[in-house]
This record gives C-alpha cells, structure tokens and sequence, in this order.
C-alpha cells in the first residue's frame, strides 16, 4: 500500500517518507486486518440522514481542521459507530443518549445556521461555520439548545478524535509507523 496523504491547515505531510501502511509486515494479523480495513474504502451510512450526514461532516471538518481531499473518514467512522450503538460505554447524566445526542446537536448546528445566515450549517462558508461551532465551545456551562454546552462540546470532540486518531492517515500525520 501506498502512504496516506492528509490534509488540513499544515499544508501537506509532516514527515516525508513515513509510511504506515509500508509497516503492515511487521504487525500481527489482528493489527494488519484492522489497520487494512480502517484505511478501505467505507461502505454507505446507516446512521445519519443524507442531512445529518452534512452537517456532521461539515463539523468534523471544523473540528479536525480538515479543509480539502483527501480526508480521513471521520464521518463514515462515526457514522458506521454510531449504527452499531458502540458508544464510549457512559454518558452525563444531563445528556442524551449518545444517539439521540448527535441527532439533536446536529439539527441545533443548522438551525443556528438558519437563524443567523439564513443556510444550512454545510451550506456556510469556513469562517460562518467556525464561528458557530466557537460560539457552542464558548457556552461553558450555559445550555445550548437545552443541553450543557461543554458536555456537547465533549461529545463532539470524543467521537471526532477517537475516529481520526484511530485511521492510519493520521498516524502517518503523527509519524507514528
């Protein structure tokens, strides 16, 4: 396998000539098959509506500073999560379930898009979309759309980094073969 390219704001591969996947050889069978199968191509969503699915990648991408091809499937990861309900196993007790969490944090994402700029939360430009989701991280312990607003910054932040970090490309990022 060839190395996997990241994006973001850095610009392009922070360390030249690494490549995870080059390491396979060396792992054990359970490591390899995972490794293989998080870098594969992923299969359609069973979580997320096509909407919803919009607006979670359009956060993800926020939250991981992914702006262009290729990304890691941050989306597809969480999604395919998600549909199989393998959450982190608690949650606050002020939250929803996990599901039913990003169900409604997500719709809250658009319908504070709606009511400041009149568009979807994906259909807003980078700076837009960055200044709704700063303005969730800057509730602190007030509630945003009935939810403590730090306990909804956490549930996006676990679920957006269990995902990237757990891909190959972004190991390749860390240098981590």
């Amino acid at each position: 396998m060839s190395a996997l390219p990241l994006s973001g704001a850095h610009g392009g591969n922070r360390f030249p000539g690494v490549d995870v996947m080059a390491q396979a050889p060396h792992w054990d069978q359970a490591t390899r098959e995972l490794l293989e199968e998080r870098a594969a191509p992923h299969g359609p969503l069973r979580f997320f509506t096509r909407l919803e699915a919009a607006t979670a990648g359009a956060l993800f991408d926020q939250l991981l500073d992914q702006r262009a091809e290729p990304r890691v499937p941050v989306l597809e990861m969480v999604d395919a999560r998600l549909a199989e309900d393998e959450t982190d196993g608690w949650r606050y007790e002020s939250m929803p379930m996990d599901p039913d969490a990003w169900r409604r944090t997500v719709a809250a994402l658009d319908a504070d898009a709606v009511a400041l700029h009149d568009r979807s939360f994906p259909e807003l430009e980078w700076d837009e979309q960055a200044a709704i989701v700063q303005a969730v991280q800057d509730t602190e312990d007030a509630l945003w759309h009935g939810m403590p607003g730090t306990q909804v910054w956490s549930l996006w932040t676990r679920y957006a980094c269990t995902a990237f970090y757990a891909h190959p490309a972004a190991w390749q990022e860390l240098g981590f073969g």
